[in-house]
């Protein structure tokens, strides 16, 4: 069994910077790719970065250069450190989990608004 709480979510200035954490429980972190996706009103849940067991990364153009994904196996928690933050980055963010099967956070709200 996997859980996954997010955390770290809220409103902030455009220009300004978030971080967001990914608390999982169980025994598969260390050995699981994770990942960030991101979902407006409106539109398709997208990817937004992507860390491997290996910690390769991989980002979505919109946020490259801006956005960093990293874990700390250590405490089964991986991040997303928000900088430059412009209006559009405005969804809520789902942390996810891939093994063999695929697990999702509840989701945290991000607001870029002035």
């Amino acid at each position: 069994q996997v859980q996954l709480v997010e955390s770290g979510g809220g409103l902030v200035q455009p220009g300004g910077s978030l971080r967001l954490s990914c608390a999982a429980s169980g025994s598969l972190f260390s050995r699981s790719t994770m990942g960030w996706y991101r979902q407006a009103p409106g539109k398709e849940r997208e990817l937004v970065a992507i860390i491997s067991r290996y910690s390769t990364t991989t980002y979505a153009e919109p946020v490259k250069g801006r956005f960093t994904i990293s874990r700390d196996n250590a405490k089964n928690t991986v991040y997303l450190h928000m900088n430059s933050l412009k209006p559009e980055d405005t969804a809520v963010y789902y942390c996810n989990l891939r093994f063999t099967s695929e697990y999702w956070g509840q989701g945290t709200q991000v607001t870029v608004s002035s």
